[in-house]
């Protein structure tokens, strides 16, 4: 049986790029800006659903569970990379954000063709990861239809998961085949077709909310502050004396001098200070926190 893709919003043609082939450089890019533009405001009515996603995935994650992405392709590659950067910027394990790609690791450099066709696969992957109910597994592709994500998203309905279906296009397979669905629909592609461009703006942008929502419930900020960053390198060093700075007012080298009384960890520094206490007791009060600063100082 042939694959129709009639009628899906991100195979339709841009009547606004219809010359795109002739226009000039500067042309092709303010256009492609226009066309960017539109993209937040699709987002906007599916906020509470992306809420909802977020509250599912703190909860797993203070329960020992994991939020998990699954895609092909672009969508994939956009899961893989919002789980990557979450250990650096929250200090989490790895196994705490898993993002999983049709054909494995070697497909975020390469595509491994057919992959994305295979629903077995997509349930193979949960399976050999030690999918559990208390996971939220969040499926993603741009067309809603792609059968590894189908066949990830029953998987983890049978092992109890809550499910999540983040697609581009309305009505999607996708959001039919998980627990709640997030359908963004920010119009045709400038190139026809191509949605690594607006569909893919689309989904970096509520993985971005999801990831970081997620972990600001999980207490990994205070204020508007990263206060799990891990300095592992100069750069990372600076910032992490910067936030003790902002959140307790002392100057570079105090801050410097509670990091490492604090072993290099960030939350426990300003603990410390804010409190008035040593590392022992400053991490004693932020376990019996569940890591949450505000709720430690009480």
């Amino acid at each position: 049986m042939s694959l129709n893709l009639s009628g899906m919003s991100t195979e339709t043609r841009n009547s606004r790029t219809m010359n795109l082939d002739i226009m000039s450089p500067l042309e092709i890019v303010t256009v492609m800006n226009e066309e960017d533009a539109r993209v937040p405001e699709a987002i906007k009515p599916q906020l509470e659903n992306i809420a909802q996603c977020v509250a599912w995935s703190a909860e797993a994650i203070d329960a020992g569970g994991r939020l998990i992405y699954m895609g092909a392709g672009t969508s994939g590659r956009l899961g893989v990379l919002d789980a990557a950067e979450c250990p650096p910027t929250f200090g989490v394990s790895p196994d705490v954000v898993v993002g999983l790609i049709a054909g494995g690791d070697r497909a975020f450099i390469k595509a491994v063709e057919g992959a994305e066709d295979s629903a077995a696969l997509g349930r193979q992957d949960l399976a050999n990861i030690g999918l559990t109910k208390t996971d939220v597994v969040v499926g993603i592709a741009a067309s809603g239809r792609t059968p590894y994500v189908l066949g990830g998203l029953e998987y983890a309905k049978e092992m109890g998961c809550h499910t999540v279906g983040i697609s581009c296009n309305p009505g999607s397979a996708v959001g039919r085949a998980a627990e709640l669905a997030i359908e963004v629909v920010p119009g045709p592609e400038c190139l026809t077709g191509s949605t690594r461009l607006k569909a893919g703006t689309a989904q970096k942008l509520i993985l971005n909310m999801i990831s970081t929502a997620t972990m600001v419930r999980c207490g990994k900020a205070f204020q508007n502050l990263m206060v799990d960053v891990v300095p592992t390198n100069e750069k990372l060093r600076v910032r992490a004396e910067n936030i003790v700075m902002e959140a307790t007012g002392v100057a570079r080298e105090q801050a410097k001098e509670a990091l490492l009384q604090a072993g290099d960890k960030v939350k426990t520094a300003i603990l410390m200070i804010l409190v008035g206490c040593g590392r022992e007791e400053a991490e004693e009060k932020l376990e019996k926190a569940n890591g949450h600063i505000r709720e430690a100082m009480k």
